[in-house]
């Protein structure tokens, strides 16, 4: 069967995909980095010799298979060999401490785990069950089975585990979101209109990271090339992105917004550039549309979870006006909002937001309860994914966000929703970054607590900052206090890590 053949099916594998484009274009580069390139035909070879090794070392169907490395074109060849041999990809964060990493590991119950240079040296002396392959070594070419060899053909399921993404542990021990194949299925097939056949796409965020499998899975299923960017950086992502004509990139806010701020981004040539797309925090209306102004090509924000749920979509170029917006729910995709009762709320009023479509979680691995309590049942039983957000739905159906739920701070029982603070507070011309969390107090309950990144060059004191911003809110929403920061704690995919502010506060390291 052809590529465009299984592509216009109900449902095909991402192996057997890869494997037709290396038979129909095999010289296609498939991956690329600054280390090399690597086309169909070699990447369709790799994989078999990944998955007959697999298979030679008694590694099953429905296995877990652990990476923790930086992003590479051996990892992404394992990612796939992987799957070949009918196992499930397992990807970890190399941010996390060696104690977490363990308990991944073990949790995913891994029978091999492969790691770089880097994750060797951060788990040595840590107790993994997992049989150990470096792949940046010569110790994974010798691992390999031998050229030409072939695994033994395995049939896959739409209901079979294709990879467990492990939650970034912002609220707690991280939980293994359990992905199928037909949900993979569903992000690659949906991207038709996308143009991944022919595109360029800039990998710039770790490839254990849903964010960057929802741009690199389709790439490759649709035959397309994959630029793989170790660690991003703004100018570094500019140089690769102009040496390869970059088509494609998904990027998180906070990366934008470090390219935008490159005092010669404009003397780049991102000409060949067609869509961008962004997700997985807050994007600022002001920075869409300085995108807008001066990138060329699409840009197109998604809303969604790695759980699945629902999925909305906004076209930034063609709906100027609803930049403050995350968009509608695509085709398909059902997305309700909630009161804390479980009941619809009406239009126009907020609610939390859950979401159903043909690519949610089977569920969270090993965790019963946790998976239940992340389902919302409609009238006729039909399950919903709930997103953790809160929002509201205006009179063209376009979902507006107001904050994460875990995020709502309720002074004097009053509702506080951060990002409107945070959109105030950044206003200021001496905050170049920030964020708002609430804290315990005795009067109110909680309080909100402001914390700044300022802005080089621009003179003013935190009591001048705080005196403007609560000048401009209302009196139940105004800040206590406010702490200037070097940095802000964000997670590999851009994620203000609110607890570790909350942890500062409470241990003083400001």
């Amino acid at each position: 069967m052809t590529a465009a053949d299984m592509l216009a099916s109900d449902f095909a594998t991402l192996p057997d995909l890869i494997h037709a484009h290396a038979t129909e274009r095999g010289a296609k580069i498939a991956l690329a980095s600054v280390t090399g390139t690597i086309d169909y035909a070699t990447l369709d070879a790799l994989m078999d010799r990944i998955a007959a090794a697999l298979q030679r070392d008694g590694v099953h169907q429905g296995q877990a298979v652990a990476i923790v490395a930086a992003s590479r074109i051996e990892y992404g060849a394992i990612f796939l060999g992987a799957l070949r041999a009918g196992c499930v990809a397992a990807p970890l964060a190399p941010s996390a401490t060696p104690e977490s990493l363990a308990a991944m590991i073990a949790d995913c119950g891994a029978p091999i785990l492969f790691v770089d240079a880097e994750a060797a040296a951060a788990l040595a002396g840590h107790a993994i069950a997992a049989k150990t392959v470096r792949l940046d070594s010569d110790a994974f070419r010798d691992w390999l089975a031998p050229e030409g060899a072939r695994p033994a053909p395995v049939v896959i399921a739409p209901e079979d585990g294709f990879n467990i993404i492990y939650s970034s542990g912002t609220t707690g021990t991280p939980k293994g979101i359990v992905q199928s194949h037909a949900m993979r299925w569903a992000h690659i097939n949906r991207n038709a209109a996308a143009g991944f056949g022919d595109a360029v796409t800039m990998i710039a965020t770790p490839l254990y990271s849903n964010t960057t499998l929802v741009s690199f899975l389709p790439t490759l299923g649709w035959g397309g090339t994959a630029v793989l960017m170790k660690k991003f950086d703004a100018r570094g992502f500019l140089e690769l992105a102009q040496e390869h004509g970059a088509t494609h990139a998904m990027l998180v806010p906070v990366q934008y917004q470090r390219i935008m701020a490159l005092p010669d981004f404009d003397a780049f040539d991102l000409s060949r550039f067609r869509f961008k797309t962004c997700t997985s925090a807050p994007f600022s209306a002001a920075l869409k549309a300085d995108v807008l102004a001066r990138w060329p090509g699409l840009l197109v924000e998604y809303y969604g979870m790695t759980e699945g749920g629902g999925t909305c979509l906004l076209v930034a170029n063609q709906f100027p006006d609803k930049l403050h917006t995350v968009g509608r729910p695509v085709e398909g995709h059902d997305i309700r909002l909630i009161d804390d009762a479980g009941k619809e709320v009406p239009q126009g009023e907020m609610g939390e937001v859950v979401g159903r479509s043909p690519a949610m979680m089977t569920g969270y691995h090993g965790r019963r309860e946790a998976t239940a309590a992340a389902e919302w049942f409609d009238a006729e039983g039909n399950r919903y994914i709930r997103h953790g957000d809160v929002g509201r739905f205006d009179e063209d159906g376009f979902l507006t966000l107001l904050d994460r739920k875990k995020d709502l701070i309720i002074s004097g029982g009053f509702n506080i929703y951060p990002t409107d603070l945070e959109a105030v507070l950044s206003q200021h011309p001496a905050v170049a970054d920030c964020s708002v969390i609430g804290v315990p107090s005795e009067l109110w309950g909680e309080t909100p607590v402001g914390f700044y990144v300022p802005h080089p060059g621009v003179d003013a004191s935190i009591h001048e900052i705080l005196d403007w911003t609560n000048a401009q809110l209302g009196k139940t929403q105004r800040l206590s206090a406010l702490h200037a920061i070097d940095e802000l704690p964000r997670s590999a995919i851009g994620k203000v890590l609110k607890r570790e502010l909350r942890d500062r506060l409470t241990e003083h390291r400001l």
